[in-house]
């Protein structure tokens, strides 16, 4: 049944209508279905593509730096007064309130958790820093 036929005939009974009706919600259906599969499949592709050039951890790897994380976080002092800005005010039976307090510290407990997680890894030499031989033979032809 052509497309133009189900949407275009306006000499149609009841019967045809709804029969009209269910086909084309069946295809947008069958469209929506395939529409959301392809979808997900894009998403899929994406996560693969921003994975690529990751490094892979192992699970042992992965514990470790949880652990890290961890133990920083545990170590840090949350109940230093110094970490906070506090403002008060006076309630209306004078009473006293904290009406902010704002965590200022956020910093101090980023790099307790950046050092904790560096310790974990050796940092390698960049091969983009260092020039390929191609480049040295380059260089050397080019001034000879």
């Amino acid at each position: 049944m052509k497309m133009d036929n189900i949407i275009n005939n306006n000499d149609m009974d009841k019967e045809q209508l709804e029969t009209n009706l269910a086909a084309l919600e069946l295809l947008l259906n069958e469209h929506n279905d395939k529409a959301i599969d392809y979808k997900a499949q894009i998403a899929q592709v994406k996560r693969d593509i921003e994975d690529l050039n990751k490094p892979e951890l192992t699970p042992m790897q992965l514990d470790g730096v949880y652990e890290a994380i961890e133990s920083a976080v545990n170590d840090f002092d949350f109940d230093d007064t110094d970490n906070y800005h506090i403002e008060y005010e006076l309630d209306y039976d004078s009473r006293v309130n904290a009406q902010s307090l704002e965590f200022q510290n956020s910093s101090e407990l980023v790099e307790k958790i950046v050092e904790n997680v560096t310790r974990l890894f050796k940092e390698a030499e960049c091969p983009e820093d260092e020039p390929t031989a191609e480049q040295i033979n380059k260089t050397t032809t080019d001034n000879s």
